[in-house]
């Protein structure tokens, strides 16, 4: 997951919940130490997240249907919730302080490259 913007990763290793039981677990059970620097989670569909049963806090990027960064809610505590954002169609979960470290704002435009195929999001 790159930030065209800001031409910066945001995530090198990005794990995908967009099925019913991918995005109701999301990151619980992980430990702090499981889910750092480089690490990501992608929810789509979503508009919002909760940190509910979480041991650590993380930072929280909506996205648009373009991969356009529409909200960023940095260092979302655990036992939170997230505001939710209709117009978002993605979310994705970052450690915390990745958005401030990369600049990450509103209006940046998120890019996508799967490793199966190369293929960039969105398309």
């Amino acid at each position: 997951m790159f930030n065209r913007t800001r031409q910066v990763d945001l995530a090198t290793e990005l794990a995908l919940a967009d099925t019913h039981w991918t995005r109701l677990r999301g990151l619980l059970g992980l430990a702090p130490n499981d889910f750092r620097n480089g690490s990501g989670l992608w929810i789509i569909p979503c508009h919002g997240v909760h940190t509910l049963g979480m041991r650590f806090p993380l930072d929280v990027v909506y996205l648009d249907r373009s991969l356009t960064v529409i909200h960023v809610q940095r260092g979302l505590q655990p036992w939170r919730f997230a505001p939710v954002r209709m117009q978002a169609t993605s979310v994705l979960e970052l450690p915390c302080r990745t958005a401030a470290e990369t600049g990450t704002e509103v209006g940046d435009r998120i890019e996508i490259t799967t490793g199966r195929d190369g293929r960039v999001l969105p398309s």
